[in-house]
């Protein structure tokens, strides 16, 4: 854990009082015969919820409770959180069990994912919710000023339906396509389909509305580029 402490002292300025925390959150299922990282993943899940509300919030003093809720949504979802760890370079430190290792789970988005969630969380047990709201808003970053800076407020279903209707098209279809995870953490998929362009899309999310927003963003990203 040597290693490991070192990389997370240099990256998030952050040394942990009880390290086991920090070997039980970088330590997946696969793994046999220790603790794992999972129950550390539901706590960091909820602790990251609430520090990032209160971030937006912080940064956008104009937003109104919708923008506020998608700009949350735009932070903790799973493909930003993987986007996070894997900058942080926590692949390098996770521990897995041989099968997971063969089959490049260091790399795996919801592996990489997960964990971060599992190091809010372990920080959160090992220095309080002041700890853990650092380590976040370190983790994180450039991103959260840039989000407010830079994003469009308006939620990409809603461009979505805008462009179409500007041009006197039917609006999308969005269809449930697997529901996948954990009960306390189910990863919805969902397709976006628009038969007037031949094109679908589709997107992940931790809800459905979350899935289908990352579907609609796919979707204005294959029109602007077409």
């Amino acid at each position: 854990m040597d290693k490991a402490a070192a990389w997370l002292k240099q990256t998030l300025a952050y040394a942990f009082e009880n390290e086991q925390l920090l070997r039980q959150a970088l330590t997946h299922r696969s793994a046999p015969g220790q603790p794992n990282n999972e129950r550390l993943e539901f706590l960091g899940d909820a602790v990251l919820q609430l520090v990032v509300s209160e971030l937006v919030f912080e940064e956008t003093q104009n937003a109104s409770e919708g923008q506020l809720s998608r700009l949350r949504s735009t932070l903790v979802k799973d493909t930003t959180l993987a986007e996070v760890a894997a900058d942080l370079g926590i692949g390098e430190h996770l521990i897995l069990g041989t099968g997971e290792k063969k089959s490049g789970g260091h790399r795996r988005s919801s592996i990489l994912a997960d964990a971060l969630e599992a190091i809010f969380g372990a920080v959160y047990l090992d220095a309080g919710f002041a700890g853990a709201r650092e380590i976040i808003k370190t983790a994180y970053g450039e991103r959260l000023h840039e989000l407010s800076e830079t994003a469009d407020l308006r939620d990409p279903k809603s461009r979505l339906q805008e462009y179409l209707q500007g041009r006197k098209m039917a609006l999308p279809d969005y269809a449930m396509k697997n529901i996948s995870g954990k009960a306390h953490k189910q990863s919805f998929e969902v397709s976006c389909t628009i038969p007037e362009l031949d094109a679908v899309t589709t997107g992940k999310g931790s809800t459905r509305r979350d899935a289908e927003q990352e579907a609609a963003t796919a979707m204005l990203a294959r029109i602007s580029h077409e």
